[in-house]
């Protein structure tokens, strides 16, 4: 189910505790302006920002099961004169760098200084501003996993390492929650196979070693680790990035089991929809953008799912 609307008005309408997990991306600040009134990430501070997700997740938590997962992908952005790197209306960036465009800045950002306690090519540090506020919230914050990205985008930067990752929190409404292992499991090594052999033997009384089947045959798996090389893959109709399918899939996987449904209130291009739907789940996603609701509900009720999920 797709619904148009603001998350902050759309999300109180939704049943409590209907919502078995949520995966989302929003938008991130001081990106782009999409041109439409209510968005979010056009915000004068990152306190303003971090402020408003702060009010959509706690219509989130309260939605969510009370074994309910949250699993939040944000970027981070650099304080600079004039803004954080705004890309204009129709601005792209394959990965959503946050760079400096500067033809491209509003006029009413011309000559802003760096927001207050930051000094200009200060890191902002929003994804951790946003889960710690969270977790002061009541949220748990139980994971802080690394997308990194083996194609990031290009930048014309000297002075320090080319951003190549983003990070996927995992938070969850109670201390106990759903969390499917083995649905995420990693397959080990082969040149670790005889370590994960000897682990398994000398393993103290009661203490397994995880292994797993594949195609009849058993395989050593471990537990999914907390850096996930993921390449970004762009979606032709969109005029901004997409999730690559594999990162909700994930999280969709780990958080969720057949017939749960799966919240996404930053719904975009309908990622998170097409692969819930594949992967046998019920899905609710919100969108503002009128334009970006007729292209996901194009893209997730396309004939036998045009694209593939892996």
């Amino acid at each position: 189910m797709i619904v148009e609307g603001n998350a902050l008005a759309v999300l109180p309408t939704l049943p409590e505790a209907s919502v078995q997990t949520c995966v989302t991306s929003p938008p991130y600040w001081g990106l782009r302006d999409y041109g439409v009134p209510g968005q979010l990430g056009l915000e004068p501070t990152p306190e303003e920002y971090v402020g408003k997700l702060v009010e959509v997740f706690g219509e989130v938590r309260r939605v969510l099961r009370a074994d309910g997962t949250l699993w939040l992908n944000l970027g981070d952005c650099y304080a600079q004169a004039g803004g954080p790197g705004w890309q204009g209306k129709n601005g792209q960036r394959a990965d959503r760098r946050f760079t400096a465009v500067r033809d491209t800045v509003p006029q009413r950002e011309i000559g802003r200084r760096a927001p207050a306690g930051l000094k200009c090519k200060d890191l902002v540090g929003i994804p951790w501003r946003v889960a710690f506020a969270l977790q002061a919230e009541g949220w748990y914050l139980r994971a802080d996993i690394v997308w990194s990205k083996p194609n990031p985008m290009p930048e014309s930067v000297s002075d320090r390492p080319t951003k190549a990752h983003e990070y996927v929190f995992l938070m969850s409404k109670s201390a106990k929650y759903f969390f499917d292992a083995e649905a995420v499991s990693e397959e080990c090594d082969p040149i670790n196979w005889r370590d994960s052999q000897t682990r398994r033997r000398e393993a103290p009384p009661g203490q397994t070693v995880d292994s797993g089947f594949v195609n009849g045959r058993r395989y050593p798996t471990r537990n999914i680790r907390s850096v996930w090389t993921i390449a970004t893959s762009p979606f032709p109709e969109a005029h901004f990035a997409t999730f690559p399918t594999e990162l909700p899939r994930r999280c969709i996987l780990a958080g969720s089991a057949k017939g749960d449904t799966v919240l996404d209130p930053f719904f975009g291009s309908g990622t998170v929809g097409l692969v819930a739907e594949s992967l046998g789940r019920k899905w609710v996603g919100i969108e503002l953008n009128p334009e970006y609701v007729e292209m996901a509900r194009r893209r997730v009720r396309g004939p036998l799912f045009a694209e593939t999920v892996p």
